[in-house]
């Protein structure tokens, strides 16, 4: 595509099938060439973020590719960037939306959809930073709608968020009783996190999250945090 350079690759996800994944080249590329990115509060520098391959992310697939099917279970992933936890349990068959903020994060997944020869997933726009007057007439797919069974993200605890707006979002669209599952890379933001989770009726299990360098892949050290609400 014009303004950026992408690249396509074959990715390993542990307790599941290979996926083909195109991505951004690298963190310098950037394309915005309608204001569509800006118009969202993103900066240039934010903006390849969406389109890079993180390691939380595939911890979150892998998570997702051994965590029991659940019947009619309701699927949200927030943030999700090129959405490998959305394509694993897409695939799996669970009734998945994948969400994120950016412009773009909407066409990558649909190529990424064709390339592995997946049905259509659904996809909104999704930002727990409320939107500003006019900033939605600018967005070409929907808001998320509607409560789930379970909130999944990797990597979403990247500022203090001292006011919990992440966590109210969180409870904006989780039902009653519900799950929500964040792969968090040690940011050191989980702790205020929690705390209002707790306040929304959750509790926590934490699992360590470590594993060692690769072929071209660096170690990694982070935690899976499941939160559960029984319901009201």
């Amino acid at each position: 595509m014009p303004g950026f350079l992408y690249k396509q690759e074959c990715i390993s996800i542990e307790g599941a099938a290979a996926l083909t994944i195109r991505s951004l080249l690298d963190k310098q590329q950037f394309a915005d060439p309608l204001g569509e990115a800006e118009a969202l509060g993103i900066s240039s520098a934010a903006w390849p973020l969406f389109g890079l391959l993180w390691p939380s992310g595939l911890h979150l697939a892998e998570a997702m590719a051994k965590r029991p099917m659940v019947k009619d279970e309701s699927i949200l992933e927030i943030g999700c960037g090129l959405g490998l936890a959305s394509l694993v349990s897409h695939r799996r068959g669970s009734l998945v939306t994948a969400s994120d903020c950016h412009p773009m994060a909407a066409s990558f997944m649909l190529e990424n959809l064709r390339l592995n020869d997946l049905p259509p997933l659904r996809y909104c726009h999704g930002n727990w930073a409320p939107l500003i007057a006019g900033q939605a007439l600018t967005l070409r797919v929907p808001l998320v709608q509607g409560r789930f069974d379970l909130i999944m993200g990797s990597d979403v605890l990247y500022e203090r968020d001292e006011a919990g707006t992440l966590a109210d979002f969180i409870n904006q669209h989780a039902l009653p009783a519900s799950e929500v599952m964040i792969v968090d890379p040690n940011r050191g933001n989980r702790s205020a996190f929690s705390k209002h989770m707790a306040a929304l009726g959750y509790t926590l299990a934490e699992q360590s999250i470590k594993s060692l360098a690769g072929l071209g892949v660096p170690a990694y050290s982070g935690r899976l945090l499941h939160y559960r609400r029984k319901g009201f």
